[in-house]
């Protein structure tokens, strides 16, 4: 089977997948009877994330909910009408539903139980939410890619309880160490990991270097780090991660330290070229439903929250977040979207003299 990726910074990569890897995570996840659940599933299922359950629910003889497209309110009527118990989704489209708050409250959402996002980051001020809308259901931060599959992470294997914003311990089925820029072993660097669902390879791509170690690991280009409980947390892309005056910057801390601003929904940030720094964040932002959003506070939020390198210059108030066709937020078009806005603002400043 080849899945491509969204292609989002570049041309698509069919990744070459067996047979065999997809047996492997179907059997590795089957480990008790799921013949009763309601998968409700509206990623495309040309995704690693919807692809990999849908395989999983005809396995389990269980029934799936299979919408043509997202959307958030057709998303939680079909949880009432249908009582899915199972949902899996990429955070974004949890954060959009979370904005229905009338047809949230006038739906039967009693039958979840289980909620599994990845794909994407997900904000402590997301899980909050969640926790509010579905009280009964275990909400799950999970990881997977569509070169290796999603079984990377599971639970403690002394049991104990997983930390929310944590994607969980190394799966014991699967190798996994993470690495600096050297290769070296590091407590935060890119995971590279070695399991049975791994690829064969790019189809009809030579130009590209194999992302394998000499040692057969997968480099994945995500960042974690490790605390000492053996807990990984996801920190950000490395083709995400910019250069400001000599700093690096993971647009993903930078996100999740301003949604914890009472006042922020949702937040991306970006890098637009600058002449000294080289490059420097700006934010676009979400306010709460029913709440008031201002740039200078957030601004000033960001200096008292974080080193002063990582507050965005720029502040944008948006009422949706632009998504590519996998659900992920779309940031090459946000970056469009600020240089567009810088240049009119710059040509309004030059009409004005």
């Amino acid at each position: 089977m080849f899945l491509y990726t969204s292609g989002s910074t570049g041309t698509p990569k069919g990744v070459v997948l067996s047979h065999q890897s997809h047996i492997w995570v179907v059997e590795t996840r089957l480990e008790s009877d799921l013949s009763r659940h309601r998968f409700l599933i509206a990623a495309p299922l040309y995704h690693m994330n919807a692809l990999a359950l849908a395989q999983l629910a005809c396995a389990a003889h269980a029934t799936i909910v299979l919408l043509p497209q997202f959307s958030a309110s057709a998303y939680i009527e079909a949880i009432g009408r249908h009582h899915c118990t199972w949902l899996t989704a990429v955070p974004p489209m949890m954060a959009m539903m979370l904005r229905e708050r009338e047809l949230l409250a006038g739906t039967d959402l009693s039958s979840v139980e289980f909620v599994r996002m990845g794909s994407a980051p997900v904000s402590p001020s997301l899980m909050e939410g969640l926790h509010r809308a579905l009280p009964q259901a275990k909400i799950t931060n999970a990881y997977g890619t569509t070169e290796a599959g999603p079984v990377v992470f599971g639970p403690h294997p002394a049991g104990l309880p997983q930390p929310e914003m944590s994607v969980g311990c190394p799966h014991p089925k699967v190798q996994l160490r993470l690495v600096d820029e050297g290769g070296r072993p590091a407590d935060q660097g890119e995971l590279v990991m070695k399991c049975p669902a791994l690829m064969l390879g790019y189809h009809n791509r030579p130009e590209l270097a194999p992302p394998f170690t000499a040692d057969g690991f997968y480099r994945t280009g995500d960042v974690f780090r490790c605390d000492r409980d053996g807990f990984h947390y996801f920190v950000g892309r490395t083709d995400d991660m910019f250069v400001s005056g000599g700093e690096n910057i993971y647009p993903g801390d930078v996100e999740r330290m301003l949604e914890r601003h009472p006042a922020v929904a949702q937040a991306c940030v970006v890098p637009i070229a600058d002449d000294i720094k080289g490059g420097k964040p700006v934010a676009f932002v979400i306010a709460k439903a029913g709440g008031h959003a201002d740039p200078e506070d957030i601004k000033r939020f960001a200096l008292a929250n974080a080193p002063a390198y990582q507050h965005p210059r720029l502040v944008f108030l948006v009422e949706r977040l632009p998504l590519s066709s996998t659900n992920k937020i779309d940031r090459v078009a946000l970056k469009r979207d600020a240089e567009t806005r810088l240049a009119a603002a710059r040509a309004a400043a030059e009409q004005a003299k």
